[in-house]
């Protein structure tokens, strides 16, 4: 029940992912600067999730806890910010659908070679014959979600 419940949220973040995009990159549109609406979506996140920290009953990191991050963990957000804003920039030139199918490949396709090398610490889950299989049938269908666009 669980995994269905996980599933459910899962498709839920994607929803919420396209709809939010879809709305940025139209503000950006008609703000006429996608990086001006990049920093106004990534300024509202910012509000949300200090409030959820705030509210939030967990305690904050010891200084030792801090030290303990690798560097290159702090640099997540850079990243975020590069991607969110590139999907702000792209969507009104490409389209949401085909955006989203780009940016989903793209995602996976990382994600399987993060977790096949164990990438930042993630467990590792080696790519086999049956998970290429299933690679070749995700880029087959992105060709033909694209198909004759203009």
């Amino acid at each position: 029940m669980a995994v269905n419940l996980l599933g459910i949220l899962a498709l839920l973040a994607w929803a919420a992912i396209a709809a939010q995009a879809s709305m940025n990159a139209q503000l950006g549109v008609l703000l006429r600067n996608s990086t001006l609406a990049t920093a106004i979506a990534f300024a509202g996140s910012m509000l949300v999730t200090l409030l959820a920290l705030l509210l939030s009953q967990r305690p904050f990191p010891r200084g030792d806890e801090w030290l303990a991050v690798p560097p290159y963990l702090w640099f997540g957000g850079a990243l975020s910010a590069l991607g969110v804003g590139l999907f702000y920039y792209l969507i009104p030139k490409m389209g949401v659908g085909p955006m989203m199918s780009f940016a989903l490949t793209g995602q996976i396709l990382v994600a399987m070679l993060a977790s096949h090398y164990g990438w930042f610490g993630l467990p590792v889950r080696s790519v086999d014959a049956l998970k290429l299989l299933g690679i070749a049938a995700l880029l087959a269908g992105i060709l033909l979600i694209n198909w004759r666009q203009t």
